[in-house]
């Protein structure tokens, strides 16, 4: 399908507008695993995902990560883009947890378009709001939610992501997500498996009491 199927406002923009995009957007493929954006140092532009999973985060000084938040079939990632915002500087890395395909809009394009198009600024201005949103979530989990409840919530919402309760995942994959040490992350489903809410084997963490976890989580 045409990039006009996954730009949720591209039947709002003008002729020239939308000529503008079906002119220049990149339709790409690219592998689970590859680091597709780099921190502050890169503007790759907008990121239409048509199908698969980026995964963006941070990392600290030390080299630790915390996930802030995923993208899915139709997401889009601005924060990519956000060269083209004005006073945004987020050093984000964004990498492929899954063999994606995407339509990527080069900045200078989709910068173009905003200061040409009120719907595109509004509707830039309204992710950006969004994603915010889900940062600010993100940081009350970490202030005011337990460790044994973000980890048990992290393995439902995987659990839901893969469609099974077998996880093949390591401590230090939960981890990067959670932005805690992989000590952490082991000590606390060794006491998940005394609790027989999980059962743990090499490379693999499978959901024995989902109901339980669920209600850890709450």
């Amino acid at each position: 399908m045409s990039i006009a199927a996954y730009y949720p406002i591209f039947d709002k923009l003008t002729p020239d507008e939308q000529q503008l995009l079906q002119n220049s957007a990149v339709r790409r493929t690219v592998p689970a695993g590859m680091l597709l954006h780099n921190g502050s140092e890169e503007c790759m532009g907008l990121l239409l995902i048509c199908s698969g999973q980026l995964r963006a985060y941070i990392t600290s000084d030390e080299g630790r990560e915390i996930t802030l938040y995923r993208l899915f079939d139709r997401d889009i990632c601005l924060l990519s883009a956000s060269c083209v915002m004005s006073d945004i500087r987020f050093a984000l890395m964004i990498t492929a947890e899954k063999e994606t395909d995407l339509w990527v809009i080069p900045p200078y394009i989709y910068k173009a378009l905003m200061e040409r198009s009120a719907v595109a600024a509004n509707y830039s201005n309204a992710l950006m709001s969004s994603r915010f949103t889900d940062v600010m979530w993100l940081l009350e989990q970490i202030m005011w939610k337990s460790m044994d409840k973000r980890l048990a919530a992290f393995l439902l919402e995987e659990s839901t992501l893969e469609g099974t309760q077998s996880l093949k995942i390591t401590h230090e994959q939960i981890a990067n997500h959670m932005g805690t040490a992989r000590e952490v992350v082991t000590r606390m489903l060794k006491y998940f498996q005394t609790e027989n809410m999980v059962t743990l084997t090499r490379g693999t963490i499978h959901i024995t009491d989902p109901d339980k976890l669920e209600t850890l989580a709450e």
